[in-house]
């Protein structure tokens, strides 16, 4: 066929022909009894369409060994968890391995057991749990699979020294003149936002500013926006900071409602540095996380534990500040 890639056709090529997901694609290729005869046609046409021919994961199944890792989560609509997922699949597709993103309900728990009571009917070369809150936590600490387990979850560090990145920050807001600043924190029942609480206030201290305030998000724009506006009076501070930018930019845009502008009557900054973060009205100072070599450093991890080579890991770097302009001088 004139003008045809001679790239050999993978499983997501077949889930685009065949207008499935990859995972749906990989289970096929594992056996997998549960899949619709209607879907399952339409997957064995692609197949045969793009002369699919089996890689690793499927001659690893004929020889009784699996190159599918099953991740489990349950926070793909909140940026950090979504980007460190990325790299993830990107790091097991490197070593050979097809990364089975399957998300869980954590409000539902006989859903749960359910998808953990199916997962140990598969053939899978390991279970790779990424887990953001304590109640997923739990259910990762009770669950007995037949293959290897990997739980990440961030330490829930109560000495403080927890590397989130935030004494750069605080220190960037104290070089500007700021000595009273707010806090508004992620979700309590994320190990990462008691981190980054006990980070803001120890670093304070130690740069001489004073929390005046704490408020409790839930890592959305919404959650911020809220809490600040509900206030009668505004705490007397300089500067805000966010546990992540979402809340960042709520925060931005209730400080403004109430007549303060950013950076002339306070500073505002946030932690992740999202895309969007460079384009916020000012643009955001943040700090920047590499969520993505984060989720490959997991999956070195958890293929070490299998006993199988892993690409080279990135070092995972201390979170960087990016200085915009949402940061200045507190008014005299």
């Amino acid at each position: 066929m004139a003008g045809r890639s001679t790239k050999p056709a993978t499983i997501y090529d077949v889930a685009e022909a065949a207008g499935v997901s990859h995972q749906t694609v990989s289970r096929y290729l594992a056996g997998y009894e549960g899949i619709r005869p209607a879907t399952r046609e339409r997957v064995e046409h692609a197949l045969h369409r793009l002369e699919y021919r089996p890689n690793l994961s499927a001659r690893g199944l004929k020889l009784g060994r699996s190159h599918i890792i099953a991740a489990l989560t349950h926070e793909l609509g909140q940026v950090g968890p979504a980007r460190v997922a990325e790299g993830a699949a990107a790091a097991a597709r490197e070593a050979g391995y097809v990364l089975d993103l399957i998300t869980l309900d954590v409000h539902n728990p006989r859903a749960i057991e359910e998808s953990l009571r199916l997962l140990n009917q598969q053939t899978l070369a390991g279970v790779l749990a990424l887990s953001s809150t304590d109640e997923m936590n739990r259910v990762f600490a009770g669950a007995d699979f037949a293959v290897p387990l990997h739980v990440h979850s961030e330490p829930d560090d109560a000495t403080g020294a927890h590397d989130t990145g935030l004494p750069t920050l605080i220190a960037h807001l104290a070089a500007l003149g700021h000595r009273r600043i707010v806090h508004i924190s992620g979700a309590g029942n994320w190990p990462a936002s008691r981190n980054r609480s006990r980070a803001v206030a120890a670093s304070a201290a130690a740069h001489g500013l004073e929390v005046v305030a704490e408020f409790q998000g839930d890592w959305s724009a919404a959650s911020a926006h809220a809490a600040l506006a509900s206030l009668e009076r505004l705490p007397a501070a300089s500067a805000y900071v966010a546990s992540n930018d979402q809340m960042a930019l709520g925060a931005m845009l209730a400080l403004k409602e109430r007549g303060l502008r950013v950076p002339e009557d306070v500073s505002v900054a946030g932690i992740d540095d999202i895309p969007e973060a460079a384009f916020f009205d000012p643009p955001l100072t943040t700090l920047r996380v590499d969520f993505a070599a984060r989720g490959r450093q997991i999956v070195a991890d958890m293929l070490d534990k299998i006993g199988a080579p892993a690409p080279a890991s990135p070092v995972v770097d201390v979170p960087t500040l990016q200085v915009r302009s949402s940061t200045a001088p507190p008014p005299d």
